[in-house]
């Protein structure tokens, strides 16, 4: 089993920026991929972006240009970096785990984080 724990969420104004970060722990295994999810009340949990063990990462649309992940192989943490935020991520951000691929969606993600609340005020 792999846990991931979540850390960095909280209250920030629009246009401020927040880090989280995600320690992976357990099992131990190579060239997985890292990523984080979200979930705003009332909607599904949607992917926000990913990094695989190489560095190369990939980004939801709606966060392209404001939002950077990065990760630490040798600590097994991943990164948000989240800068001018919007009200409208507001959001449970979920950190997670894919053994195979980029987890484009729910199905593609082996592992979840419990989640860390993110709110921006406007």
């Amino acid at each position: 089993q792999v846990q991931l724990v979540e850390s960095g969420g909280g209250l920030v104004q629009a246009g401020g920026s927040l880090r989280l970060s995600c320690a992976a722990s357990g099992r131990t295994f190579s060239n997985y991929v890292m990523g984080w999810f979200r979930q705003a009340p009332g909607k599904e949990r949607d992917f926000v972006g990913g990094i695989r063990w190489s560095g190369t990462t990939y980004y939801a649309d709606s966060v392209k240009g404001r939002f950077t992940i990065s990760r630490d192989n040798a600590k097994n943490t991943v990164y948000l970096q989240m800068n001018s935020l919007k009200p409208e991520d507001t959001a449970v951000y979920f950190c997670v785990v894919s053994l195979l691929r980029v987890p484009f969606r729910e199905s593609g993600v082996d592992y979840w984080g419990q989640g860390t609340q993110v709110t921006v005020s406007s």
